[in-house]
């Protein structure tokens, strides 16, 4: 490792043969070498040693609605990659609604771009959004390196992004497979929603019957069905209904190419210790009961779910309201997903191997970031360093996104991280940022 720009060491690095002591060596920003941990350092190199603490690859956030530019004063690129940073998370990915323009045209993509460019201080990435109407600008938005295309089968929350029907969703997914494109799907049924009780108001117990696990699972049912007949590429946004796992199960057995992934909200936190009123634990679909949870960590075990991502959709205080069918709608989760999962996952006998694998190197694959989501030669060194075992008790005051709404408040988690790393460039250190360094990612041709 002569030509090392920088090396890192440290008694615990996961790497994709799993957990040892190792130095890894950095030039021009990318991985070159995973070496014995005595290895020699080059008397040029920068040198860092971390001694226990865990070296893990930058977290990939491939569910994340920043919000900028239209809807800035709710989140925005220097807010959500500050929280980002602070997390651990080394690259997301943006959510094609709730900012204004949404990210349906190749002219709406440039403007989110030019927003980004100088706010990023981490990589980020775009994907497009499928409505009734732009079927005609999919493949355009696809070779402007937009990583798939999101679509609603039911109201989105914002008039400018429209959900599919069934006859749209089979349109824009015939082109999408055309070009063996990335559907990623928000998948409720609206029949089943507003066949559902609509009560209104404060109790919890109202709106999660508002949102019945029947409306997720037939959604899902539909579009496996559309799937496997267009032999399409399909992903399976926040799953929340354990009853939908058999389906999916029985889908990829038969070869559909499904992909799923859930969020730290539906694998940490329970129906039953949601407060009346506290809509800061609305998201839809909702927060489930603890069986449903306990379901959702198997098939994680178990490969039926791929991933799990945050699902960042932050709001103003003043639009969490205390009536659940008012109130808006998401959970803000980026500065502590990798601590809200690890606290949960040590406890069900999981290891942080198994924590990168789902929300590093498995969100990295599902959008074909190569570089990205792994320690290991020819990787971008994007690190995050972590007192596995340190705790810490949830301040919504040392949160860094704009909003500082959390359903995590006053929880003890455990997993500080101490630093993060971008392309061999320490960005965070104990809570004190660089200027942003981030870059912006297109799909890879």
């Amino acid at each position: 490792m002569s030509d090392a720009e920088l090396v890192v060491r440290s008694t615990r690095v996961i790497t994709p043969e799993g957990t040892r002591a190792a130095t890894v060596a950095v030039a021009g920003g990318k991985i070159t070498a995973v070496l014995p941990h005595d290895a020699h350092v080059p008397s040029g190199a920068r040198f860092e040693d971390f001694g226990d603490d865990v070296l893990l690859p930058g977290l990939v956030d491939t569910h994340v609605h920043v919000n900028d530019p239209g809807r800035t004063h709710w989140e925005g690129f220097w807010t959500a990659t500050r929280a980002a940073a602070a997390g651990g998370i080394t690259t997301l990915i943006d959510m094609p609604l709730n900012s204004l323009p949404p990210t349906t045209t190749v002219d709406n993509l440039r403007t989110k771009q030019e927003v980004a460019a100088a706010k990023a201080h981490m990589d980020v990435g775009f994907w497009g959004g499928a409505l009734p109407d732009n079927v005609k600008d999919l493949r355009p938005l696809h070779d402007a390196g937009v990583f798939g295309f999101k679509a609603f089968l039911s109201p989105s929350g914002v008039d400018e992004f429209p959900h599919l029907d069934q006859d749209q969703l089979a349109l824009s997914l015939a082109e999408i497979a055309g070009f063996d494109g990335l559907l990623i799907v928000h998948a409720e049924d609206p029949h089943h929603l507003e066949a559902a009780p609509q009560h209104g108001g404060p109790k919890y117990a109202d709106f999660l019957a508002s949102r019945p696990r029947d409306a997720e699972d037939t959604a899902i049912a539909g579009l496996i069905a559309q799937a496997k007949r267009l032999n399409a590429r399909v992903h399976v946004l926040h799953l929340s209904s354990s009853d939908a796992l058999p389906l999916i199960a029985a889908a990829k057995a038969e070869g559909v190419r499904i992909t799923v992934e859930t969020c730290p909200h539906y694998l940490t936190l329970t129906a039953e210790e949601v407060p009346d009123g506290a809509s800061e634990f609305k998201c839809c679909p909702p927060i489930r009961e603890s069986a449903n949870q306990d379901l959702l960590w198997q098939a994680l075990a178990d490969g039926t779910i791929d991933c799990v991502v945050t699902d960042h959709s932050p709001s103003t205080a003043e639009l969490k309201t205390d009536d659940f069918a008012t109130a808006w709608g998401g959970i803000s989760g980026l500065q502590l997903s990798l601590a809200a999962v690890w606290t949960e996952a040590r406890k069900r006998g999981h290891d942080l191997t198994d924590v990168v694998r789902w929300m590093s190197s498995r969100t990295g694959q599902l959008a074909g970031l190569d570089q990205k989501g792994a320690i290991e030669a020819g990787r971008d060194a994007d690190f995050a360093v972590l007192a596995p075992d340190e705790t810490f008790t949830v301040d919504p005051a040392a949160l860094q996104h704009r909003n500082r709404v959390t359903a995590y408040a006053g929880k003890t988690l455990s997993g500080v991280v101490k630093s993060t790393w971008l392309r061999g460039e320490r960005i965070v250190l104990d809570g004190e940022f660089t200027e942003p360094k981030g870059r912006l990612l297109t799909r890879t041709p």
